[in-house]
C-alpha cells in the first residue's frame, strides 16, 4: 500500500480527520485559487461581459456533469466500505466497474452538452452581449470534459481508500500549466493568435490533458492502490451486481446535484434578469463562494470517506464520533472565512471587478446577505456525507429538493415584491436553514443505519467467488 494511504478506522478520530481533510482542502484552495485566478485573467482583459460569459457557461458545465458525479460518488462508497474490509479485490472491482462507466457517460455528457448548450444558454436568458462568448467558451470545454471526467474519478477513488495526499501533489503542475496559459491565449503573446474567450477554455482543457497523463503515469509507477494490472483488467467489464447497486445509489446522488444545478439555473434567470453589472457581480461572489465552502466541502468529503470504511469495518461506535467532530471543524473554518470576507471584501472583489464600480456595490451586497448562509450549508454537507456512506440516497435527494426548490425558489417569489433584487440573495440563507434543519431531523430519525450497500456488495463478491483472485485479501490490522 501507499505510504500516503491513512487508516481511516483506527488511531485518535480529531486528528485522523484533520489529517485526511487538510490536504482535501489544500486541493479544493488549489482549484479555486487556480479558477479565480483565471477569473481574474479574465475580468482584466475581456471585461465584465467575459466574466459574466464563464459564469453562465461553468453553471451549465455543473448541470452536465451533476448526474455523472452521483455515479462517481456511489462508486467511492463502493471503494471505501471495500477498503473498510481490507477487501482489495472487491474494491479494485469497484473501482474497474465504476471507471467503465464512468468513461462511458463522460463521452455521452461532452457531447450532448456541445449539442444542447445553445438551447440552455438562450433557456437561461443570457445577455445577448454575453452568449457568444459563452458559447464559445462551453464548447471548447465540453472537448475536454472526458479527461477531466477521468482525473475527478481517480483523485475521489484515491481519497476513498484513504490517500488525501496524492491528489494534491498531482494538482499543482496543471494547475501552473492553466494559469500561465490563460494571459498567453487570451491575450495572445509569444507570437500565438489572441483567442479571447475561447483561450481561456483552451488553457483549461490543456491542463486537464497534461493532468490525466500525470495522474495515470503516477498511479502505476507507485503502484497505489487503485491500480488494475493482469488479469485484474477484468474487473473492467462491468458486473451486474455492481453496477445495479452504482446506478441504484447513483441516479439519486446525481438527481440531487441535478436539483442544485438546477435550482442555480434558475436563479442565474432571475440573476440575468437584472442586467450585465449584476451577473458580473454575481460571478464575482461565486469565486469567493468557491472559497467559504472548501471547508465544508474538504471535511464532507473527508467524514464520508472515515465513515464509509468504518462502516464497512462494522465499527459503528466511531461513526457518531465521526459526525460530531466534522460539524465542530465546518463551524470554526467556514465561520473564520465568512468573517475575513467581511472585512475585506472591497478589495477582494475589486480584483474580478475592476473599473465597474455599480458592479462593485451590486457585489459587496451579495457577499453582506449570502455569505453567512453557507456556514449552514456545509454543516448540511458534513451531516449528510453520514447517512450517503452507507448509501442512504433518497432522503437527502428529498431534504435538498424541498429546500431548494419550494424553499429558495418561493423565498426569492415571496419575498421579491418587498425587497426587490435583494431576495435572490437572501434565498441563500433560508435555503441552508431548510436543508439543515431536515438533515438533523432523518440523521437523528431516519432508518439509514442498515446494511443494504453491504449486503449488495457481498451478492457481488458471491457471484466472483470462484474466478481467481490475483488481488488476494487484505487482513485487517492486529
Amino acid at each position: 500500500m501507499s505510504s500516503k494511504t491513512i487508516n481511516l478506522t483506527e488511531g485518535p478520530i480529531v486528528r485522523t480527520l484533520f489529517l485526511f481533510a487538510l490536504p482535501g482542502l489544500g486541493s479544493n484552495i488549489l482549484q479555486s485559487l487556480n479558477a479565480s485566478i483565471n477569473a481574474v485573467w479574465v475580468g482584466q482583459f475581456l471585461g465584465a461581459q467575459g466574466l459574466a460569459a464563464t459564469a453562465n457557461a461553468n453553471l451549465v458545465m455543473f448541470m452536465m456533469l451533476s448526474l455523472v458525479f452521483g455515479f462517481a460518488m456511489a462508486t467511492t462508497i463502493l471503494i471505501g466500505q471495500n477498503m473498510g474490509r481490507r477487501d482489495v479485490a472487491g474494491m479494485r472491482r469497484a473501482f474497474g466497474t465504476g471507471l467503465t462507466l464512468f468513461l462511458l457517460l463522460g463521452v455521452m455528457s461532452s457531447t450532448l452538452g456541445w449539442l444542447i448548450s445553445p438551447l440552455v444558454l438562450r433557456a437561461l436568458s443570457t445577455p445577448p452581449d454575453v452568449y457568444a462568448n459563452a458559447l464559445a467558451y462551453l464548447r471548447v470545454m465540453f472537448l475536454g470534459l472526458p479527461f477531466a471526467l477521468l482525473t475527478v474519478y481517480f483523485a475521489m477513488s484515491l481519497r476513498s481508500v484513504g490517500d488525501a495526499m496524492t491528489p494534491l501533489m498531482l494538482q499543482v503542475p496543471g494547475m501552473l500549466i492553466d494559469i500561465a496559459l490563460n494571459p498567453v491565449l487570451i491575450n495572445g503573446m509569444a507570437g500565438l493568435p489572441r483567442l479571447g474567450i475561447e483561450g481561456a477554455a483552451l488553457a483549461t482543457m490543456t491542463a486537464n490533458f497534461f493532468s490525466f497523463l500525470l495522474m495515470v503515469g503516477f498511479i502505476y509507477r507507485r503502484d497505489l492502490p487503485i491500480r488494475l494490472q493482469g488479469p485484474e483488467w477484468r474487473y473492467l467489464l462491468p458486473k451486474r451486481e455492481l453496477l445495479t447497486v452504482i446506478l441504484a445509489k447513483g441516479i439519486p446522488m446525481g438527481l440531487q446535484m441535478i436539483v442544485v444545478a438546477g435550482s442555480a439555473i434558475i436563479l442565474l434567470g432571475f440573476v440575468n434578469a437584472e442586467g450585465t453589472a449584476a451577473v458580473a457581480a454575481y460571478g464575482a461572489n461565486t469565486q469567493i463562494w468557491t472559497y467559504i465552502q472548501m471547508p465544508g466541502i474538504a471535511i464532507g468529503m473527508a467524514v464520508s470517506a472515515m465513515a464509509a470504511q468504518n462502516i464497512g469495518a462494522g465499527l459503528w461506535n466511531r461513526v457518531g464520533a465521526i459526525t460530531r467532530a466534522g460539524l465542530i471543524a465546518n463551524l470554526a473554518l467556514t465561520g473564520l472565512l465568512i468573517l475575513v470576507v467581511a472585512l475585506l471584501d472591497r478589495p477582494i472583489l475589486a480584483l474580478f471587478l475592476p473599473n465597474n464600480p455599480q458592479a462593485l456595490e451590486i457585489a459587496r451586497t451579495i457577499a453582506l446577505l449570502a455569505n453567512w448562509g453557507f456556514l449552514l450549508i456545509g454543516a448540511t454537507m458534513v451531516l449528510s456525507a453520514v447517512p450517503r456512506a452507507n448509501g442512504a440516497t433518497l432522503a437527502p435527494l428529498l431534504i435538498i429538493t424541498i429546500a431548494y426548490l419550494p424553499g429558495r425558489l418561493g423565498a426569492i417569489t415571496i419575498l421579491r415584491p418587498l425587497l426587490g433584487s435583494d431576495a435572490i440573495w437572501w434565498s441563500y440563507p433560508i435555503g441552508g436553514a431548510i436543508s439543515l434543519l431536515l438533515t438533523i431531523g432523518y440523521y437523528r430519525y431516519g432508518k439509514w443505519r442498515g446494511s443494504t450497500l453491504i449486503a449488495s456488495i457481498e451478492e457481488a463478491e458471491e457471484m466472483v467467488q470462484s474466478e481467481a483472485d490475483p488481488a488476494g485479501r487484505m487482513m485487517p490490522n492486529g
